[in-house]
This record gives C-alpha cells, sequence and structure tokens, in this order.
C-alpha cells in the first residue's frame, strides 16, 4: 500500500513540466528564448543589461526552486553561495588566467563543495531550524568576506576582475560589448534551464518530489531521504555559484554587498512570485521582478516604493505566484471557449 501512495507521489511529480499549470512548455519555451534572442535588435543597452541582470539571478533561482519546490526545504544560504563561486572565479582568473568555461566550473563546483560540509549536519535538522542554520552560515560568509582582507580585499573588493575569455585554454577572445555579453548569459540561461528540466524529470528528481509530499512516507518505503535532499542542496548551491561567476566577470568587481539580505530576498520573491515549483515560473519571475527593479532605477526616489507595491499586489492577486495563476486564467478560458 505504501509504495503504491509513493508510486502516486512520483507518477504526480513526474508530470511537473508535462502539466502547464506547474511548468514551462517546450512550445512556450523555444517562443521565449527565439524572442530574447532577437531583442538586441529592438532593445537599448539598459534594457539589454537588465535582462542581462535578470538571467543572472535566474540560477540561484533555479537551485532555490530545486531545494524548496522539489526537496521542500527553505534555504537563506543562496546567495552566500552565489559569493563564493564569484569570489572563487575571480580569484582564479585574476591569479592564472584561467579561461570563462573553467572559471563557471571552479564558481559552482567552489560553492558545491562548500554546500556538503554545511549539509550534512544541517540536513539532518528540522525544517525550520534548518532555514535558520543556513541564514546563519549566509551571515558568516559576508563576515569572512570582509574579514578575510589578505585575500579578498574586505569592503574594498576585488576588482579589475578579467572579462570573459571564450577560449580552450590560451588565446580566444574576449567578450566586451553589452550585445556578446547578452547572447553569453542567453546562452548560460539555457543551458541552466535545461539541465534544471532533465534533473527533475530523473528518477533523482522525482524522488526529490517524493520526499516534499510526505518524507516520513517515502523514508517507510526504502528512499534514503538524507541522501536526495544532500543532493538537492548541494546542486542548488552549484547553480548559485556558476550565476555568482558570471556575475563576477560581467561587472567585473565582487565586494561583501553581494552578500547582503536584499539580494537573498530578491531570490526568493523569484521563486515565490513566479510560482515555486515550477520551472516557468522562475523563469517569469527572474524576468519579471529583476529587470522591473533594475527598469526602475531611473527613478530611485520611487523605486524600491514601486517595487514595493508590485509585490504586494502580487501577493494578493496570486499567492501561489504568477504561472500558476495564469494557467488557471488559461485553462478557465479554454472550459469557456469548449463550453461555447
Amino acid at each position: 500500500m505504501a509504495t503504491m501512495q509513493l508510486h502516486e507521489v512520483n507518477t504526480h511529480g513526474s508530470h511537473i513540466y508535462n502539466n502547464p499549470r506547474h511548468g514551462l512548455r517546450i512550445t512556450g519555451f523555444v517562443v521565449l528564448v527565439v524572442a530574447l534572442a532577437a531583442a538586441p535588435l529592438v532593445a537599448g543597452e539598459y534594457q539589454l543589461h537588465a535582462l542581462i541582470v535578470s538571467m543572472t539571478f535566474l540560477l540561484p533561482a533555479l537551485g532555490l526552486n530545486l531545494i524548496l519546490g522539489y526537496a521542500g526545504m527553505l534555504s537563506f544560504a543562496q546567495m552566500a553561495f552565489f559569493g563564493i563561486g564569484a569570489y572563487s572565479s575571480a580569484l582564479t582568473a585574476m591569479r592564472w588566467g584561467t579561461p570563462f568555461w573553467l572559471n563557471l566550473i571552479i564558481g559552482g563546483l567552489a560553492a558545491g563543495v562548500v554546500a556538503v560540509p554545511l549539509g550534512i549536519p544541517a540536513l539532518r535538522l528540522r525544517r525550520y531550524s534548518f532555514v535558520m542554520c543556513t541564514l546563519g552560515f549566509a551571515v558568516i560568509a559576508q563576515t569572512v568576506a570582509k574579514n578575510l582582507v589578505s585575500v579578498t580585499r574586505g569592503d574594498l573588493g576585488l576588482s579589475q576582475v578579467p572579462r570573459p575569455r571564450i577560449a580552450l585554454w590560451s588565446g580566444g577572445f574576449e567578450v566586451t560589448g553589452i550585445t556578446s555579453y547578452y547572447y553569453l548569459a542567453l546562452t548560460l540561461a539555457v543551458l541552466a534551464v535545461v539541465a534544471f528540466l532533465a534533473l527533475v524529470s530523473s528518477a533523482a528528481g522525482r524522488y526529490m518530489i517524493a520526499i516534499r509530499e510526505d518524507e516520513t512516507l517515502a523514508a517507510s518505503v526504502g528512499t534514503p531521504t538524507w541522501h536526495y535532499r544532500m543532493i538537492a542542496f548541494a546542486l542548488s548551491a552549484v547553480f548559485a555559484g556558476v550565476g555568482g561567476s558570471f556575475y563576477v566577470h560581467y561587472f567585473t568587481v565582487i565586494s561583501p554587498t553581494v552578500f547582503d539580505p536584499f539580494y537573498a530576498n530578491t531570490v526568493l520573491v523569484i521563486v515565490l512570485g513566479g510560482g515555486v515549483g515550477t520551472v516557468g515560473g522562475v523563469v517569469l519571475g527572474s524576468f519579471l521582478f529583476v529587470a522591473a527593479s533594475e527598469a526602475l532605477r531611473i527613478a530611485p526616489d520611487l523605486r524600491m516604493i514601486a517595487y514595493g507595491l508590485l509585490l504586494i499586489v502580487i501577493v494578493f492577486a496570486c499567492p501561489e505566484g504568477l504561472l500558476p495563476l495564469f494557467m488557471r486564467k488559461l485553462d478557465g478560458l479554454k472550459g469557456r471557449t469548449h463550453v461555447a
């Protein structure tokens, strides 16, 4: 009986991206990618910058969506892993002049390696204690970045970080223009979404969903719950670390401000506002909330007020997130069309 119930949970989870209520369908994803690919033809430099920032924050948001939406654990450590990936990538590139692809790997691996020893004790805690543990880790990470002056230069941060160099090792070409950065960010974002979809559609992804739905039931039928929670936690850190690597090579500077709670809250808003447990919701949330925040910089006095009002409206209008609301409206429209 328990096995049958777990199978039902897994079956439900496996349809997360096949069901338009819970994910970004392939057709919609393709249309979005094509539209984004054409954006430089009509958008100015500032609009492209806002889109680049949106796609950069999409990576830690995907990581948070993995651990919150699929494994059922809220973590405030995402931007700590983001910062670890950024610092690791920057220091490696500045010291050894490594190519961009290797910097991305180093940033992701550094974050993942730090996540494992943190997760060993933290993932044995109850959910509320786990949240507090990750919050404490984020504070520690920022403190280390400020005080390890010999490595991070403290509050001064690291500057003149090399720009992305596309090459197998030596030579190649350096990414400089805003359009080149934009297409590099778009490529990275597409690859991240594809990797995320492959992960959640795998057996590991279905086990994570089963654990989220009923951890006791999953454990009773032999599922190694702690093992899969650790996988989710480590991979969420890898997503964040890769995002941090791109971030530092785009802005070419990094300081402890990257660990500020504002950025952690932004990633949380992306996931919750777009639709937790959905891929399309996180994509939608990253463009809406991050791009809107960047666009509102033209009115700095009103920026945070307008941003806050937008969040309040969304919370009251669609507490489950924007994508689930859109899908319900679409289903309702289809229903009325069939009736007519």
